[in-house]
């Protein structure tokens, strides 16, 4: 007797076929990653070209990459593709998208949410009668509130001029500190190892103003000269100070690090000139909003200047967010908040656990080394600790000769030491990529061998 075929409902199929599609849909997302290898390596390979041409406007546009969706964090499910691909998804650390604080502000959910009329911000100014016209007024209150609150920067009798981002507070800044009536222009410095823009941003317009001269270290010339002093270090974390020992010398403090989850708040920064980012304070590099605090009147004039030849001023929505943004994190640090931990407390503990994974997972490969940094007294936390920076300087040991090619072949994308005017056994590594994306390459890390 034949047996009888069993009948589904609309109800059923609809099912299978639902489960069908999300099946497909997940093996091409496997397939795009196992094979997207040569589009990652040719944009990675271009970037050099871009740096000569005219340098990357920013850390986020360096490369794309693809993720799979934010609701498989877990170590476990990084191990899971890990052992499925046999090492070939691409794992790109090569910029500094600070994806890593996603989870965070999910958490805080509407309390960061900012409604923006249609009415509202129609005219170029914020306050015409303000030095900085285009500073949104509650901006600059969340800003002076916010250092306050961590004690990492002297904000009294200081004028605050608002940026697209502190790459282009950086740019206004070369312009306002230039002669514009000098014979040359005059020389850009910084101690290598370098933030990888600070040569391509400068040199990128090639203006008659100023130009790129190198590492201070070795910085001979005379006549006057703009030294860069960043501090945290980027790539390699150090804390730093001017290094040049000559007259004629102006600097440029970029402290866009100095913030208690990667490194002790030991005073409040007083330098003429200070540059900070909510890329890297916040997480929200998407934002594009950075500030300086100035000291000299004349300069602040002058980078405001050029901010309103560059772009007519900076968008006021970024701004309104930015400072909503910056309330919701000084409220979270007070005293008195019982609602949400500290944003700058919790951000420390995750990047302390992701620099031991790091160290552990660098001890048992034996092919790499990391810098170990002294603890300092952290005035905002209470206790000593560790840095902890938001990039690792690793250093292929060995024979490895060129450790950014070696880490390319493991699928794992880095910038190589070249690029920070150092060694090409160096690579930066991002530490603010998300916990999937970070899990997997410690697990990577921990079985590489050459």
């Amino acid at each position: 007797m034949a047996k009888k075929l069993p009948v589904f409902s609309l109800k059923h199929l609809l099912v299978v076929s639902l489960a069908l599609n999300v099946s497909l849909i997940w093996r091409a997302m496997y397939e795009s990653e196992k094979w997207s290898l040569y589009r990652a390596l040719s944009l990675q390979q271009q970037r050099s070209s871009v740096i000569d041409d005219c340098g990357s406007q920013d850390e986020a546009h360096v490369s794309k990459k693809k993720h799979l969706p934010t609701s498989l964090p877990s170590l476990d499910s990084s191990i899971v593709i890990e052992s499925e691909d046999g090492g070939e998804r691409i794992i790109n650390l090569d910029h500094g998208d600070p994806t890593m604080y996603e989870k965070y502000w999910l958490q805080v959910g509407d309390k960061a949410t900012i409604v923006i009329p249609g009415w509202q911000s129609l005219s170029y100014f914020s306050d015409a009668s303000s030095l900085c016209w285009f500073l949104e007024p509650e901006f600059r209150r969340q800003v002076v509130r916010l250092h306050k609150v961590v004690g990492n920067a002297v904000t009294e009798n200081r004028h605050i001029v608002v940026g697209t981002g502190s790459t282009q507070l950086f740019q206004a800044a070369l312009y306002a500190l230039s002669l514009q009536d000098a014979s040359e222009p005059v020389s850009v410095v910084s101690a290598a190892p370098f933030y990888s823009s600070y040569p391509s941003i400068t040199d990128c317009l090639k203006s008659g103003l100023y130009k790129w001269a190198g590492d201070a270290q070795s910085f001979d010339t005379d006549g006057p000269y703009i030294e860069l002093v960043t501090s945290p270090n980027n790539p390699d974390g150090f804390v730093r100070r001017s290094v040049v020992n000559r007259s004629g010398g102006i600097l440029v403090h970029d402290l866009a690090y100095y913030w208690p989850q990667y490194t002790s708040i030991s005073f409040p920064a007083d330098h003429d000139l200070m540059l900070f980012t909510i890329s890297k304070s916040t997480g929200h590099a998407g934002m594009r909003i950075g500030w300086a605090l100035v000291k000299d009147a004349e300069v602040a004039k002058k980078m405001t200047k050029f901010i309103e030849l560059n772009t007519i001023g900076v968008s006021k929505d970024s701004q309104l967010r930015a400072a909503k943004v910056l309330n919701v994190v000084s409220d979270s640090c007070k005293p008195s908040s019982s609602e949400m931990e500290c944003f700058f407390k919790l951000s420390h503990q995750q990047m302390a656990m992701r620099w031991k994974q790091l160290r552990v997972a660098v001890k048992k490969s034996g092919l790499f080394s990391v810098p170990d940094f002294p603890p300092e007294f952290c005035t905002f936390l209470g206790r000593a600790f560790e840095p902890q920076p938001a990039f690792a300087w690793l250093k292929c040991e060995q024979d490895i000769t060129d450790c950014e090619s070696f880490l390319r072949r493991k699928n794992v994308l880095t910038r190589s030491g070249k690029h920070f005017g150092f060694s090409p056994k160096y690579v930066r590594i991002s530490m603010l990529d998300r916990d999937e994306i970070f899990n997997l390459f410690i697990h990577r890390l921990s079985n590489m061998i050459s």
